[in-house]
């Protein structure tokens, strides 16, 4: 069987109040506003949410094989985490994507047992994402071998 890979791109912003330190998570939100109770969240006012993106991504992310590439660049800086699909996914929320390092799946699922959350990404790019004026490309890569 060919490899099948297939790509989302989502464009965001940075927010002064993202602290980047929750340990089991990362979010990606059309949010707008943000206290500082959303430690998991590293990007804001993004132009997709789990329900915008396309079928056959989706379909992707739900074979039993499937990974997933993502990568956070801001500026100069890009960060790259590594998940999995899985068959249970909804992907179904129109708000957020949120990647977790554990198994839970919910209707805000993007990917699960992922190899960083929001606490492992460099204080790098943690800084670039606290400036709300700073554009943030997310780059989703499905693969299945």
């Amino acid at each position: 069987m060919c490899p099948t890979e297939i790509e989302e791109a989502v464009l965001a912003r940075g927010h002064e109040n993202i602290l980047a330190t929750h340990k089991t998570t990362l979010e990606i939100t059309k949010e707008h506003d943000l206290s500082k109770r959303g430690t998991c969240i590293v990007a804001m006012s993004a132009d997709k949410a789990l329900t915008d993106l396309s079928s056959k991504f989706k379909e992707t992310l739900r074979d039993e094989n499937a990974r997933l590439t993502i990568l956070i660049t801001a500026g100069e800086i890009t960060e790259t985490v590594g998940a999995c699909g899985n068959p249970q996914l909804v992907l179904t929320h129109c708000m957020d994507m949120v990647i977790r390092k554990s198994s839970y799946i919910c209707d805000r699922t993007l990917a699960v047992q992922a190899d960083k959350a929001a606490c492992d990404l460099s204080r790098g790019l943690v800084e670039k994402l606290k400036n709300p004026r700073q554009k943030v490309k997310i780059t989703l890569i499905a693969k299945v071998e």
